[in-house]
């Protein structure tokens, strides 16, 4: 297992592993790859007969005679190497039409392929993860399987296709001449190799500096605001200097090791042709040649020298290309922190009773973030969880939407187990109003319906207009059809946060959750929330957050969370006449304005906090 500074703890990966997940996604498109190969194969077969022509003619010239004769034999060979030359062309304008269609679904497979088990992960998994690293890594994915592709059709097997036909052809002339030729590939090809899997070290160095890069770049053009807001310009610019001369060093040295490769094949490369014409000429001299091999074997020795150059390129593209898959193949190789038992059953929710049985959770096993939780929220009761910062309010309904595994307990939603059920059904029938929300870049009237997928025009508006969207919607200039921007931030805070409770009030769920769900609104657009609220909240076992006390004296319960334990239940005054009450004491400091109100998305993070340090 591999540990990286994400503090995610990696399955080792080897190249059975890379070859296993690429295989998948080449599966589907396999009979185009077998025509691609066949093309290939055909086309090189072709081109390595078409020298022995070229051999015969040379040595009908030169045996002298009748030239009408001669030019008649001459005729007949150039016609075979021009049937040959049209296998050759038409072999590979087969295999490009072949590869231009396989190359594209593979690379989409594969794509969809590493998404789809991306997304499966656990919330965890993505507070510990740079978006845009993971994003490099889905692309690189891909990218991996076209050049191994591009290497293995275009470079490898014609490669192997020419050196078994040449030693083949050579050895039937003269054995000791092809073994010559065999003896000189197999070192070309043992230095190729040792050397390159010697640097692959160093090109999963690179691959690493790389994702680094991009994380870094991706993290500070998100926090552009926030770098600006507070002079962070040069101390980010140093920071990315940093990770790019790291990564300028690692592709220094690769670089300057490819050079070194490079050098060590134009050595063996001129050295074979010397030594074998050196022992040709012999041959000719006993009379044991002819003219033609000189030309045979020259075009053969360019040929396997232009081929074996593009193996060496051809191993460092292949230790390339696993470094960049491995990084995705890892991901991949990781199991989900969250899943569906086997045969998980559909939540059923009639009523909307939720329990939390003897409910204990800790970060890592090593943290107790909440302890001995045993409370009943009754169908249609709503309930407001209280407490100070970190106290484990939001972690209490993460472990609802099962966002986190319990450590011991059970929470039961009308006495079904949700360990039990399928996350898909568990999360259909519960609406969250978080308190910053973040929409997609789409239109206003797509991130509303993300509550209803199949929701109609008329549907949407009537939520927009029950969650007051309609008065900020009338004044833009393509209204419903106006695209938010990356994360939604085209809208205010508070417009933001009615578009999220209009998703709620479309997907009408059993069960809500509001996490300050009008923190972000001023007065006048709190007081006409409220009324969309109470609509919304209307028949639904709701649970809200909320640090702002005066939000929650309507609620038919208040608990009362502190240090990750139920210390306090009751409604709004019989908490008030509680002596030494925690409500009591919050209400007090708020009514006398001492505490400024807190902003849940403190709890938030010092909750990822714990998690960062504890992993």
């Amino acid at each position: 297992m591999e540990k990286n500074q994400s503090n995610i703890i990696y399955p080792k990966v080897r190249i059975k592993d890379v070859a296993k997940y690429l295989w998948a996604g080449i599966r589907p498109q396999k009979w185009r790859m077998f025509v691609l190969i066949f093309s290939v194969t055909i086309a090189n077969v072709a081109i390595i007969i078409t020298p022995v022509f070229y051999k015969q003619f040379f040595d009908v010239v030169n045996a002298g005679g009748d030239k009408a004769v001669i030019a008649q034999s001459l005729i007949k060979i150039i016609m075979y190497v021009a049937i040959l030359n049209s296998v050759f062309w038409i072999g590979y304008r087969i295999a490009s039409l072949a590869n231009n269609t396989f190359q594209p679904m593979v690379v989409a497979n594969l794509k969809r392929q590493a998404y789809d088990y991306i997304m499966q992960h656990s919330y965890s998994f993505f507070t510990n993860s740079f978006v845009g690293s993971l994003v490099q890594k889905v692309n690189r994915f891909a990218r991996a399987f076209e050049d191994l592709s591009d290497n293995f059709m275009w470079n490898f097997l014609p490669l192997v296709v020419r050196a078994v036909l040449i030693f083949f052809i050579v050895s039937f002339i003269n054995i000791w001449i092809s073994a010559i030729i065999f003896i000189w590939a197999a070192i070309f090809i043992i230095f190729n190799v040792i050397f390159s899997t010697w640097k692959l070290k160093y090109d999963l160095r690179a691959a690493e500096a790389d994702s680094k890069t991009t994380g870094y770049l991706a993290d500070t053009l998100t926090n552009q605001n926030t770098i600006s807001l507070f002079n962070g310009s040069k101390y980010e610019s140093l920071g990315f200097k940093g990770v790019t001369q790291t990564q300028a060093k690692m592709t220094r040295f690769t670089w300057n090791l490819n050079s070194i490769i490079d050098a060590g094949q134009g050595l063996l490369s001129f050295s074979i042709e010397f030594i074998l014409f050196y022992f040709v000429i012999k041959y000719w001299e006993q009379g044991l040649v002819t003219v033609g091999v000189f030309v045979l074997l020259q075009l053969y020795v360019l040929n396997i020298i232009d081929k074996l150059w593009d193996f060496s390129r051809l191993v460092r593209n292949v230790y390339r290309s696993y470094a960049d898959a491995q990084e995705m193949v890892q991901i991949m190789m990781l199991p989900h922190d969250i899943v569906d038992i086997s045969k998980a059953k559909e939540l059923l929710v009639k009523e909307g009773k939720i329990e939390y049985k003897d409910l204990h959770f800790n970060f890592n096993e090593t943290r107790q973030v909440l302890k001995d939780i045993n409370v009943a929220i009754k169908p249609g009761e709503r309930v407001a969880l209280i407490g100070p910062s970190g106290a484990g309010k939001t972690t209490f309904v993460r472990l609802l939407l099962r966002l986190y595994n319990t450590t011991a307990g059970q929470i039961l939603i009308d006495g079904q187990d949700i360990a039990k059920v399928t996350q898909e059904s568990l999360r259909k029938n519960i609406s969250l109003v978080p308190q910053d929300p973040v929409l997609f870049h789409r239109t206003l009237a797509e991130n509303i319906a993300y509550g209803k997928r199949d929701a109609s025009i008329q549907e949407i508006e009537e939520a927009a207009k029950l969650a007051h969207c309609d008065e900020f919607i009338k004044n833009l200039p393509f209204g419903l059809k106006t695209y938010v921007g990356e994360r939604g931030v085209k809208l205010s805070g508070g417009e933001r946060q009615r578009v999220a409770i209009a998703r709620a009030i479309l997907k009408n769920a059993p069960i809500l959750i509001l996490d300050e769900a009008t923190s972000s609104l001023d007065s006048h657009s709190e007081m006409l929330i409220q009324d969309a609220l109470s609509n919304l909240m209307s028949g639904k076992t709701t649970i809200v957050i909320a640090h702002r006390l005066s939000t929650i004296q309507k609620m038919d319960r208040i608990i009362v969370i502190d240090n990750g334990k139920i210390t306090e239940q009751g409604n709004h005054n019989e908490l008030l006449s509680k002596e030494d009450s925690l409500y009591k004491k919050l209400w007090t400091l708020q009514a006398g304005g001492f505490l400024k109100e807190e902003d849940d998305e403190e709890e938030e993070e010092a909750v990822e906090n714990i998690e960062e340090e504890e992993e």
